[in-house]
């Protein structure tokens, strides 16, 4: 009886002294995983995904803007239900031994988002997936003090997709939807037609249109300046406005996407005294509506 107690105490004591250590968890693609899909491929949008099993998705983007962009997401199957300062470093694959870890930066990943990363650490990631190596996050487990999680992007059949996708950054619309959404034009006096200047204007406009399924109106408005009389300059108005209903419809937008109204010389926005103030007049206002915002 005693040798039982004694063996029972003893077998306590060394749980107490050896308590259990939590393994960390790896999230990584095996080279027979390995996949890069580009899902997106337009003149408004790029997007190159890697799914990581059991974990997500590491999803790039670069939308179509005046300056180049790109965005990288690692999007969670189950959100980080704290915010947590994440360790960015580049591991060589398994299969280059004598190469060692470079660490590239931290960031912080925040509390019910999918981790961000922007700017020249989002091109850095692409570089070093270039190079064949795998950029790997590391933080620890918001359930679990004494554990932490490793997600790393596999370089195995990175670069076709990456080629790619670089192609699509090079085509990319340069304004997006927000340089285009309200725009003025002008016209040269006595004209239905915008002025060269506006033309090419209104060609980039047609132009994001044409890529984008999610403009749901089109609000044309037109002005004139006081230079004819008040009848004369409403029907100089309709007509401006009827042209470019006539344009748009052949783009391809609806009819009933399509609203236009001709002002005359009401709603002047300068001085009707001077040549300057009458070229500003003579103008159209076009405004983009859009759903999926």
């Amino acid at each position: 009886m005693k040798k039982r107690l004694a063996t029972s105490v003893a077998l306590s004591m060394i749980s107490i002294a050896a308590p259990s250590v939590a393994m960390d968890k790896h999230y990584v693609a095996t080279p027979q995983q390995s996949q890069w899909q580009m899902v997106v491929n337009t003149p408004l949008e790029c997007r190159l995904v890697h799914p990581i099993p059991n974990y997500g998705d590491a999803v790039f983007s670069s939308h179509a803007s005046k300056k180049l962009n790109l965005d990288f997401e690692l999007k969670m199957k189950r959100p980080m239900g704290e915010t947590r300062d994440v360790s960015l470093v580049s591991m060589p694959p398994a299969w280059r031994p004598g190469e060692g870890a470079d660490r590239m930066t931290n960031i912080r990943f925040f509390k019910q988002f999918d981790g961000y990363v922007g700017g020249q650490t989002a091109w850095s990631l692409l570089s070093e997936l270039e190079k064949g190596r795998y950029p790997t996050f590391s933080y620890q487990e918001w359930q679990s003090r004494d554990q932490r999680v490793e997600v790393a992007l596999s370089s195995v059949l990175f670069q076709p997709k990456y080629n790619v996708f670089s192609d699509c950054i090079a085509n990319l619309l340069p304004y997006s939807f927000e340089d285009i959404s309200f725009t003025i034009l002008h016209y040269d006096r006595s004209s239905v037609q915008l002025n060269k200047a506006s033309q090419k204007r209104l060609a980039q406009i047609a132009e994001y249109i044409r890529h984008n399924q999610d403009i749901d109106l089109v609000l044309v408005s037109t002005y004139t300046d006081s230079e004819d009389s008040k009848s004369a300059s409403q029907q100089l108005s309709e007509q401006r406005a009827e042209v470019l209903r006539s344009y748009f419809e052949s783009i391809g937008m609806p009819q009933d996407r399509i609203q236009v109204q001709g002002y005359g010389k009401r709603r002047p926005i300068a001085d009707n005294a001077s040549p300057i103030g009458k070229d500003k007049n003579r103008r159209v206002v076009i405004s983009l509506g859009r759903t999926n915002v």
